[in-house]
């Protein structure tokens, strides 16, 4: 089952010692930072499905912060829960426009905490869930669309080499059987993936060569 990870952003330690407390109690992995530049910095190894950051901290404050991660589409599905003093709805406005997705006052209650934890971790996985889908299905139209497209091509080169045949005398033929029994043979091998690219239905990705992957076509 997979980890559900936070990541807490807060200049103060007291804050930041309560946090990891009571989120590793129950059950989270959590990596603290104490600003948003040490928060972006991080996330280049450390995918957390929740950001919990304060409004208010040096060098990067948690707004500034939000707006880079929702501006990013690597980031952009993570849960952003800011947490600040300030309480005017003005304040809360502000917020949820750069993309904040919850908004807490402090002091926080611990078990509400909690409560928009879960919910924000139901919501990532969600989307994500969703979004897996969305690049399944391209996979499989433009799959489709490939095959379609080399079918074509495919049929008139068949025909072609009938009629070459066909043109040949006995002994022609005989004599380039062996490019002929090529050619198809090939023609096979490109009809047999093109019928996987079109009859495709739960495309999966292997490992290829340099860091690539590669559809995988039985």
């Amino acid at each position: 089952m997979e980890e559900d990870k936070v990541l807490v952003v807060e200049d103060e330690e007291d804050t930041r010692f309560i946090l990891n407390r009571l989120l590793t109690k129950n059950n989270y992995i959590v990596k603290l930072v104490e600003n948003g530049q040490e928060a972006l910095n991080i996330l280049k190894d450390f995918q957390p499905k929740i950001i919990i950051a304060d409004w208010t901290m040096p060098v990067m404050d948690g707004l500034q912060l939000c707006k880079t991660v929702k501006e990013s589409e690597e980031y952009k599905t993570i849960y952003y829960i800011l947490l600040t003093a300030r309480a005017s709805l003005k304040d809360r406005v502000t917020g949820l426009d750069v993309g904040a997705d919850d908004f807490l006052v402090k002091p926080v209650d611990n078990q509400e905490l909690l409560a928009r934890i879960r919910s924000g971790v139901r919501i990532f996985n969600l989307q994500n869930e969703l979004k897996s889908i969305e690049h399944s299905k391209a996979i499989v139209e433009l799959a489709c669309t490939i095959g379609h497209q080399i079918n074509n091509p495919l049929s008139s080169l068949i025909m072609s080499v009938e009629s070459l045949k066909a043109e040949l005398n006995n002994k022609s033929v005989s004599e380039n059987e062996e490019d002929f029994f090529i050619i198809e043979e090939s023609i096979k091998r490109i009809q047999k993936f093109v019928d996987a690219l079109k009859n495709l239905q739960s495309p999966e990705m292997m490992d290829y060569a340099l860091g690539n992957k590669m559809l995988k076509i039985d």
